[in-house]
């Protein structure tokens, strides 16, 4: 088996294998390009020469080192150019036949110790192993796109697969500047295993016309920190080729939530592919265009019935973090507000909370000193809901539990004064059901704010069956004054954010329960493939296991689907009292403070 790699072949000069050669050839690599697309390989050429150019524009590179990589790049349209190939990285596309005569082609042509590649993120490299006349030296090498940016390559290992040849191939990802991450074959690998049914799911939530497709998007960019929301991000992948890994991904688990969404084979029959087509979810200002421009789904400015309620006072109920959290948003707003708990004692620690939480902000130089006085002096601490006689809007942020919310509601429905708004924070029980509490369940709405509530930007408004149209323009009206990013949702479990959230971290935890990788690698894989703020496993024990666990058994309780069933790891760790950060133990240990 040959490991120096100093000679390597890429065969298709797509998108993705245009950004390989680069980066090959900026690590000092001779790098053979070949594709039988004349066109392609000029492309490749003019590609590479752009990107080098501005590269020495932006001093990343020299301009010495730009003439020497351009040098160490040549392309063909003839395999038998990568016969002095140590290592050949097929990145055509993704079908068994094309990736099969490539490789059954390629066995007439190498070195019987080059290391042959697929590029794939979904087909089985087992089975394209099995068709070369050398299985043992065929891997996988799955790139994430850009090639250049991104630094997560994952190294799939076969049964059939040879320890030497994953161990040069992982040495030569960490000398391109690449975190390698070694996984089996199955389809989608990591990244793409847990990312794919995300973005399933996202589909499935927009074809069921459940929140707009620029709703679903900014609920998980603004509610997550992801760089992209999964309906765009489908249209940047292709919606045919997420189709066609949903299958593979659906063959080999049987889980419906991996089975593609009909909305995608819809859109693919069309052509309507994503940007590449100028159309998928979105409509682009071109084909392969990145500008999304107005079409017949775009919501128009005015979308929101009816008008709304006037609010000046706001009451927030309850005394823990959310609660303070969303007392100061509002009082930074200009509102005047009633923070309410179960004792005075309890409500003027809220508040100092908040003034604890207003002078951090002066320290950062991020609030004045007299605004810092001036939100202070807006909020009154009580003892008692029967402060909130006056508010206009009263806003419930009290333990998750619903008959704690229930009973809240119906001290709210005798206190409150007619006209009042009451809102519940709740982000997985059924709104309707707290607002059957009350005798004006017109009135009930739900306003899920995330935490911390001062810098998160999102607010999930979620309507009932029930909700008059002026509460909810009212709710629309207050989180434009907040400075708050509304999305529209319906009273269903989870909501926007957390019904796509929580089956992907459970599916986390099923990859390790099944061994097929670490925590430490699956965080790595969704931080620099995915680009997620946070691993999964990293964000499970900031939340809470406990947490976590209650909010999957909703999700399955409401939608009775074998794959949201809590994975039993989850369940075994909370019941041994291991709930994250706050014990400092969860699926990792923690210092004690």
């Amino acid at each position: 088996m040959d490991t120096s790699l100093s000679t390597i072949a890429v065969v298709g000069l797509g998108t993705m294998g245009t950004g390989i050669a680069e980066v090959l050839a900026l690590a000092g690599r001779e790098v053979i390009g070949i594709d039988i697309s004349e066109a392609a390989a000029l492309g490749a050429v003019a590609s590479l020469e752009a990107s080098t150019a501005r590269a020495v524009g932006r001093g990343r590179i020299t301009e010495q080192e730009r003439t020497e990589a351009l040098a160490r790049f040549r392309t063909s349209d003839d395999l038998r150019t990568a016969a002095d190939a140590e290592l050949v990285i097929e990145v055509v596309p993704e079908t068994y036949e094309i990736k099969q005569q490539v490789f059954r082609e390629l066995d007439a042509i190498v070195s019987p110790t080059a290391i042959l590649a697929t590029g794939t993120n979904a087909l089985s490299v087992t089975r394209l192993a099995a068709e070369s006349q050398h299985p043992e030296r065929v891997l996988g090498l799955h790139f994430f796109n850009p090639a250049p940016a991104m630094k997560l390559v994952e190294v799939v290992s076969s049964v059939l697969t040879a320890p030497p040849a994953v161990e040069a191939v992982t040495a030569l990802a960490r000398e391109l500047g690449k975190e390698p991450v070694a996984v089996g074959d199955r389809p989608g690998f990591v990244a793409d295993g847990l990312l794919f049914g995300y973005l399933n799911q996202a589909a499935a939530m927009y074809e069921a016309n459940y929140a707009s497709r620029e709703d679903i998007d900014a609920a998980m960019k603004l509610g997550c920190g992801l760089p992209m929301g999964p309906l765009a991000l489908l249209d940047l992948i292709g919606i045919d080729t997420a189709r066609t890994v949903l299958e593979a991904m659906y063959s080999a688990s049987h889980d419906r939530l991996h089975a593609p969404a009909p909305v995608l084979g819809q859109l693919s029959s069309a052509g309507l592919t994503g940007r590449k087509a100028g159309r998928g979810f979105y409509t682009y200002d071109a084909p392969g265009g990145q500008a999304v421009v107005p079409d017949a789904l775009t919501p128009a400015a005015d979308a929101v019935s009816g008008a709304g309620r006037d609010v000046a006072s706001v009451g927030v109920a309850g005394s823990g973090t959310m609660a303070s959290g969303i007392a100061e948003v509002f009082a930074k707003a200009g509102y005047d507000v009633v923070l309410a708990a179960r004792s005075q004692e309890k409500a003027d620690v809220a508040k100092g909370r908040i003034a604890k939480s207003l002078e951090r902000s002066v320290t950062k130089g991020r609030l004045t000193a007299e605004a810092r006085d001036e939100t202070l002096a807006r909020i009154t601490a009580a003892g008692s809901l029967d402060a909130f006689a006056e508010v206009d809007l009263a806003v419930e942020a009290v333990a998750e539990d619903l008959e704690i919310k229930q009973q809240l509601f119906a001290s709210l429905d005798k206190v409150c004064r007619p006209g009042a708004v009451l809102a519940t924070t709740t982000s997985s029980l059924p709104v309707v059901a707290i607002a059957r509490a009350t005798a004006r369940p017109e009135d009930v709405i739900g306003m899920h704010f995330f935490n911390p509530a001062p810098a998160m930007k999102l607010v999930e408004v979620v309507r009932t069956v029930l909700t008059a149209d002026a509460v909810h323009a009212t709710v629309r009206a207050v989180c434009a004054r907040i400075r708050k990013h509304p999305v529209d949702c319906g009273d269903r479990a989870g909501f926007i954010v957390n019904a796509l959230l929580f089956p992907y971290l459970n599916n986390a935890i099923k990859m390790v329960e099944e061994h097929y990788a670490s925590l430490d690698d699956i965080d790595a894989a969704m931080k620099l493939g995915g680009g997620y703020p946070m691993g999964p496993f990293e964000l499970l024990d900031v939340v809470g296991l406990d947490v976590s666990l209650a909010i999957e058994k909703v999700l399955h309780k409401e939608f009775r689907d074998p794959g949201l069933a809590p994975a039993p790891l989850l369940e075994h760790l909370v019941a041994a009292g291991c709930l994250g950060r706050k014990t400092g133990r969860g699926f990792r240990e923690y210092a004690r403070r």
